[in-house]
């Protein structure tokens, strides 16, 4: 079973330049840690200054696979570097930064 996420933030406008170009080069251990997440067809959009993500998971316990990320050192570096480019859009729940949006469709 594929579960689908859609996500999305906000870029800074001044901090546009630096999250592309980290983003540009994203650190094998970021990309390590997402897979062992059971995390696929992660791809992030960028239209103005708003990110568009998405991506797929592949496991039976999403929340618990959420947590092994969170816990990542090298995923925690890497937040370090682009949290401060982000910022939510309204709506987001208190303590996230990224709006998890709802399906609607899907076209298989």
């Amino acid at each position: 079973m594929v579960e689908r996420h859609g996500l999305i933030v906000n870029v800074r406008p001044e901090r546009r330049e630096e999250y592309l170009r980290l983003h540009a080069a994203v650190w094998p251990g970021v990309e390590a840690t997402i897979t062992a997440a059971h995390i696929t067809n992660y791809s992030i959009f960028i239209a103005g200054d708003t990110l568009i993500a998405y991506y797929e998971y592949v496991g039976d316990n999403h929340a618990a696979d959420m947590k092994l990320i969170e816990a990542d050192p090298v995923s925690l570096e890497w937040w370090t570097h682009t949290d401060p480019c982000q910022v939510p859009v309204d709506g987001t729940p208190e303590g996230a930064l990224w709006f998890d949006g709802t399906l609607v469709w899907h076209l298989d």
